[in-house]
């Protein structure tokens, strides 16, 4: 429940009574005293998603929308205010929204120093393979606030609350790399790791080089979730593992790339990174348009020229973030088409009675270079096979069919072998 306090002049007293008797709202009168003059503090209880009807009716018999307005939470009300709640959806106010957006920000110390603790530990996470680790890294994450608070402002057509939410973005997942890239480089050469580790085959930081559709899905619906919750007052500490899951540990893969100067895994997670962020930054505004948020001054309808010039911040941040998102998806289809050919023809290759014997366990195909005019690729394919079979032509084979199924491009193909053993009986 939300105990609203609304501060009224003699005068207008009538026509709030009106607005709250009409909708079976219980409420208490208590005069007070001001610089402004004698006036009345009117108080009632509202279950959240009333509370914005309620003050666009007080506004519409000419309460003041900067006046004197407090909402707090209430444990309980008597009698039961449920009736007032009968015509709503479970969404919570214009003003609650930004309130808890803003809230969920921390100072900039706490903001930056926490994005460089959870960097570190999605780092060390990646390296030593323990997906337990890395979501050790997304709970401490400090994203949602910011990437919330983006999609709030947009929604809103509140510049200040989009720039400081781009802001925050951009700067903690910058400092996210450079704590990722820092931390690597100290422990490739302090010898905590070897220096010739080859991280393109460390399960953990594969699984975040290659962007596909997958991938591009977290990112989907952590946006979705996280406003959700944030609009309809239920807890959002699970939806900010949801956003930090998608964010985190690909900025971490970036570092881990920087650091062991291998560029195709640094553009392989950026690009995962960046489909990520603009994902969640424009399906979070998407959601709250849909749940009925809008600027106070949007008019009803396909939006006039007037209503246009004068949401034009709100207009441009989705146009931007709708390019960012169109951008780097074209790259993360490109890459869902290739690996979708290449399982084929890996397939295909293995259907032969040649290979009746094998079973094919995975197929990875991931960014192998970076040149001028391509993304050169690897792919890696993992088969198991009976105890001491050779087959010492497979990795010729499929070189041949991938990059036969993929036009001539030329592709590196590597089988790693799992030998198996049965019983006799």
């Amino acid at each position: 429940m939300r105990l609203i306090q609304v501060r009224t002049a003699a005068d207008e007293l009538e026509d709030v009574r009106s607005v709250l008797e009409d909708r079976d709202v219980r409420y208490v009168l208590t005069e007070e005293q001001s610089a402004d003059g004698p006036a009345m503090l009117v108080q009632f209880p509202l279950p959240p998603e009333a509370v914005d009807e309620v003050f666009e009716a007080l506004h519409d018999v000419g309460i003041d929308r900067d006046g004197y307005a407090v909402v707090a939470r209430a444990e309980m009300a008597t009698p039961d205010q449920s009736a007032a709640a009968e015509r709503h959806d479970d969404r919570i106010s214009h003003e609650e929204l930004r309130s808890r957006a803003v809230g969920m920000s921390p100072g900039p110390v706490t903001y930056y120093a926490m994005t460089v603790l959870s960097a570190v530990v999605a780092t060390a996470g990646l390296l030593l393979d323990s997906p337990a680790i890395v979501v050790g890294s997304m709970v401490i994450a400090p994203q949602v606030g910011s990437a919330l608070t983006a999609s709030v402002g947009t929604a809103l057509n509140d510049r200040a609350l989009v720039v400081d939410g781009l802001r925050d973005q951009v700067l903690g997942l910058g400092v996210a790399v450079a704590g990722a890239a820092a931390f690597g480089l100290l422990v490739r050469h302090g010898g905590v790791v070897p220096g010739q580790l080859r991280v393109t085959t460390v399960q953990q930081i594969a699984q975040r080089i290659s962007p596909g559709f997958l991938s591009m899905v977290v990112g989907v619906c952590a946006g979705g979730a996280g406003a959700i919750g944030l609009a309809t007052a239920l807890p959002v500490s699970l939806v900010g593992v949801m956003i930090a899951a998608a964010l985190i540990p690909a900025a971490a893969a970036v570092g881990v790339g920087i650091a062991w100067n291998i560029p195709a895994v640094a553009l392989g997670a950026g690009i995962l990174l960046l489909v990520n962020v603009a994902a969640v930054n424009l399906t979070g505004f998407l959601v709250l348009w849909a749940l009925g948020f809008r600027p106070a001054t949007w008019s009803e309808g396909w939006p006039d020229r007037e209503t246009v010039r004068t949401h034009a911040p709100t207009l441009l941040a989705v146009l931007v973030l709708a390019t960012a998102f169109v951008g780097a998806t074209t790259v993360t289809a490109e890459q869902m088409h290739v690996e979708t050919t290449v399982n084929g023809a890996v397939q295909d290759v293995l259907e032969d009675e040649t290979y009746e014997r094998l079973r094919l366990q995975s197929v990875r195909t991931r960014f192998g270079g970076v040149s001028v005019y391509r993304l050169d690729r690897e792919v890696t394919v993992t088969v198991s096979r009976p105890d001491g079979a050779q087959y010492p032509r497979l990795a010729d084979r499929l070189e041949r069919a991938v990059s036969r199924a993929l036009d001539g491009e030329e592709v590196a193909v590597e089988v790693t072998f799992v030998s198996r053993q049965s019983s006799s009986t």
